[in-house]
């Protein structure tokens, strides 16, 4: 029996000692802001536009309507992480809607989730609590 006492000992103090000497993870605070900031260009013509889209709210970019669901950053305080859940639709010339794409697009690698369509590419540039395009004041 005091093998036993002796052995649990050692195994508690080891994981104990674990426990201390762990890196700690920090997990920042994600901001949910109202508005994703979106860069979109034209392949025919060249033209880069940026536009604002409120979350929930659909905007059309050519053939495209984005959608937004959600728009997250970080603190400035901490390293950048701008992410949104997005949905892209194209309208067909026979006038129907054709979701083309459903997912996460991140601001720091815009090739990554990017949507590209044969003439429009559009991409997530930031996540913003206001919008002078939008006439929203910052909150």
């Amino acid at each position: 029996m005091p093998r036993l006492g002796r052995r649990h000992a050692m195994l508690s103090a080891v994981a104990a000692a674990g426990l201390l000497f762990a890196p700690a993870v920090a997990t920042a605070e994600r901001i949910n802001n109202p508005i994703a900031e979106f860069t979109g260009l034209d392949k025919i013509t060249g033209r880069i536009i940026k536009f604002d889209v409120l979350i929930d709210e659909t905007v059309q970019f050519g053939a495209l309507q984005v959608t937004p669901r959600v728009c997250y950053s970080r603190p400035t305080t901490e390293a950048p992480k701008t992410t949104s859940f997005v949905e892209v639709d194209e309208v067909t010339l026979d006038s129907k809607i054709k979701r083309i794409f459903t997912g996460w697009m991140f601001a720091a690698s815009p090739g990554l989730n990017a949507v590209d369509h044969p003439v429009y590419d559009v991409w997530l540039t930031n996540c913003k609590q206001s919008s002078e395009e939008l006439g929203i004041a910052n909150q």
